[in-house]
């Protein structure tokens, strides 16, 4: 657990699949200019898995949106894979799964895993099989099952799915899990780093809970708040594969603790 400034993140972790020099999001109120997030500088992985935390308001989704293309920044550069965010975007690099799954109810899994092909012009090279990455995240015999016919969990497998069908070499999940039951939450949290390990993708992943970043994450970029700026990357030392018995190591609980005392001062 390293205590990193932002001028030094960079170069701590190289070129990275995302980068952001000096990344300040304003947004103007009925109450004047707000500042959501300020001087951000760091560089991620790639096929890394890396959680941002950080209390309500520190600006993790708007961090998120700021590397999907969804939102300018008002000063600094970013790159996705070496590119601007609108051409990884528009190459169908990059990937988004939101806290809801937003399916179309009309359509079932597999007509909305395959949604991306009729909408945005197309995969990235070759395409994902729908069938095989509902096979992948678990619903192999559920294909034709409407919306209202699945759970919350597995509605957010379809969400996944569909996110990975172009292939994309950076995923983006807002808190996707955030609205499911702990037993349901759990069994995904597992479904995920096998899909990670599996797929190679990038993966950067906005939580609210520390045990969950801890579980995920090969490092925790914490965030503090008014307005956002980068507290500390924290490292997470356990081994791959995990099992959800790792929760109850002292070396998970070590690290959690870290995180705690983290936020309780951001």
């Amino acid at each position: 657990m390293t205590d990193i400034s932002t001028a030094t993140l960079a170069s701590h972790q190289g070129t990275g699949a995302v980068t952001l020099e000096n990344v300040t999001v304003t947004f103007n109120t009925d109450r004047g200019r707000v500042t959501a997030l300020q001087d951000i500088t760091v560089s991620l992985p790639e096929h890394g898995f890396v959680s941002l935390l950080g209390p309500s308001g520190c600006g993790k989704s708007t961090l998120l949106r700021v590397v999907a293309d969804l939102l300018d920044p008002s000063a600094g550069d970013i790159t996705v894979l070496g590119r601007t965010p609108e051409e990884a975007r528009k190459s169908r690099e990059l990937g988004f799964v939101f806290q809801d799954a937003a399916l179309l109810p009309w359509r079932t899994a597999i007509e909305n895993v395959r949604l991306p092909f009729q909408v945005g012009g197309g995969a990235r090279g070759e395409a994902e099989s729908p069938e095989k990455l509902l096979e992948l995240v678990g619903l192999k015999g559920r294909e034709n099952a409407y919306p209202h016919e699945l759970s919350g969990g597995m509605r957010q497998r379809v969400s996944i799915a569909r996110a990975l069908v172009c292939r994309p070499r950076v995923l983006l999940m807002d808190e996707p899990f955030g609205a499911l039951d702990e037993i349901t939450r759990d069994r995904l949290n597992e479904e995920l780093l096998r899909i990670w390990e599996a797929t190679g993708t990038t993966i950067l992943f906005v939580t609210h809970s520390i045990p969950e970043s801890v579980f995920l994450s090969q490092q925790v970029l914490v965030l503090s708040s008014h307005p956002g700026r980068v507290r500390e990357l924290v490292d997470i030392n356990l081994p791959y594969p995990r099992k959800l018995e790792v929760r109850d190591t002292p070396e998970f609980t070590a690290i959690a603790a870290h995180l705690r005392r983290l936020l309780e001062t951001c």
